[in-house]
């Protein structure tokens, strides 16, 4: 690929290869949605990267011509479906973003989860509920027709085809009915997960979640939660291009839509196959925002979901540009969710690219800051902490050093280094081996001593030594 682009089900193309299969009518298999296309930059960095490594030229695009030869050969081993019609299409949008029926009959709001993590909303069906785990714009895009949805799956049983015909009813009642009964079966049976996770009944969940009606939007987020646990679920949902609709829900939604809507997208990130797309696709900036001000749950799952996005180095650039580092230190200054808000910041600190925000905006006072206060935090509070300016200090460079002495974190460092757990101790050690180590630079005198405060003010030495691609990949922060 020389210009990659993802679509709006999460798929990556060519450019000139997606504007063939428009021109010429074809369409891949899995079907994709090519209503919206995205330049997918963390790709084509990644191809011109592997090319320089093993002295490669760079591809070269595609001009028209040799994309549509190429998808005329594809058209020519699978014989295509009928097209469906212009009007059609129109008709069938019509229908579905205007339906006949109005019922404006008020919804019925279901309790509230009762604790934090559950894998499904358990309300009104049952107390038990399984863990999900730590380790592990208006919406516009157009559903695969249903001609080729039916040839592309098998038969539903008896059992799920009255479901699916429920969901797609007029009558609210008849959705909600369905909704619950999805939620009751996925929530106690892991095997009907997989066997509901198809594109019809995503396409169906897909048309109702942004439903004006409160129940509608909860439930179906909820149903999701619920196929997210599966793991060979995780990338079919992505891909069926529910992701933006989620995002809509995160900004715009119920109190409980979004609180499941952060589960599903935490849910979702736990798939290395994911985290870019949701990152592109938008949805760092609505759970920065829902970290802050969400309930208790939004905000623990919200911050869960930006951990594991912030494992690719993509997702970390883009919460840099979103002032995501400032927002997240003053959280830890605040002592609000500092445990989960740590987390992320290891992940910024072990990158070239974000790592530079850190320094500049005083995460190196903040960790230290963080360290002083030996009683009132935890010992995995305090292993974080010294990871994170682990992080920061990867590259040894005079500005960490400079804002390290003036922080004074020698002796918050030697403190954590004699009682500190191993992992704690070995971090700690190789932090004051760099403070300690003799500074070499032909430009600095012998023994004359350094101007730190005018070191510290000036911001050239840390870009000048944290450019992008200065390293190779970062360190995965979950070995701290």
């Amino acid at each position: 690929m020389a210009d990659p682009i993802i679509v709006s089900s999460g798929h990556s193309y060519e450019r000139a290869c997606v504007i063939a299969c428009k021109t010429l009518g074809f369409t891949p298999t899995p079907p994709p949605d090519f209503s919206t296309v995205i330049p997918n930059l963390a790709l084509k960095s990644a191809i011109h990267s592997w090319c320089e490594r093993r002295c490669f030229p760079p591809p070269k695009p595609l001009n028209s011509a040799a994309a549509e030869k190429l998808i005329l050969a594809l058209m020519e081993k699978k014989p295509q479906r009928r097209k469906v019609s212009v009007s059609e299409k129109e008709l069938i949008q019509a229908i579905r973003d205007k339906p006949s029926v109005r019922l404006n009959h008020a919804a019925t709001e279901l309790d509230r989860r009762p604790n934090y993590f559950n894998s499904s909303s358990d309300e009104s069906i049952a107390s038990s509920s399984r863990t999900l785990q730590l380790t592990t714009k208006p919406s516009c895009f157009s559903s695969p027709s249903s001609g080729e949805i039916e040839s592309l799956e098998p038969n539903l049983t008896p059992e799920e085809e009255a479901l699916l015909t429920k969901l797609k009813s007029n009558r609210i009642s008849e959705i909600e009915e369905a909704l619950i009964s999805i939620r009751r079966i996925t929530r106690i049976d892991e095997s009907s997960r997989i066997s509901l996770c198809t594109t019809r009944v995503i396409s169906a969940l897909k048309s109702l979640i942004v439903s004006r009606y409160a129940t509608v939007q909860v439930n179906v987020t909820a149903v999701l939660v619920n196929l997210s646990l599966e793991k060979s679920n995780k990338v079919k949902i992505v891909r069926s291009g529910i992701v933006p609709p989620l995002i809509d829900v995160l900004k715009c939604g119920s109190v409980e839509a979004q609180e499941h809507s952060a589960g599903v997208i935490f849910s979702l990130a736990l798939e290395d196959e994911n985290k870019t797309a949701i990152g592109v696709l938008g949805g760092l900036e609505p759970l920065l925002h829902l970290i802050r001000v969400g309930t208790e749950l939004t905000r623990h799952d919200s911050a869960l979901a930006l951990y594991h996005l912030s494992l690719v180095q993509s997702n970390r650039g883009k919460l840099v540009k979103l002032g995501a580092v400032q927002m997240l230190l003053g959280m830890v200054s605040l002592g609000q969710m500092i445990g989960r808000v740590l987390l992320i910041l290891c992940n910024m600190a072990s990158c070239p690219v974000s790592r530079p925000a850190l320094l500049d905006s005083g995460g190196v006072e903040c960790m230290v800051g963080v360290l002083r206060r030996d009683r009132e935090v935890n010992e995995s509070t305090r292993e974080s902490c010294v990871a994170v300016l682990y992080g920061l200090s990867h590259d040894g460079g005079l500005r960490f050093k400079g804002l390290a002495m003036a922080a004074n974190a020698v002796e918050e460092l030697v403190k954590v280094e004699r009682s500190g757990r191993e992992r704690a101790k070995q971090k700690a050690r190789r932090v004051l081996e760099v403070l300690r180590a003799k500074i070499e630079d032909d430009d600095l005198v012998e023994n004359e001593e350094i101007d730190w405060e005018e070191l510290l003010n000036s911001g050239d030495v840390s870009r000048s030594r944290c450019r992008l691609g200065g390293e190779k990949s970062c360190v995965n922060s979950a070995e701290f």
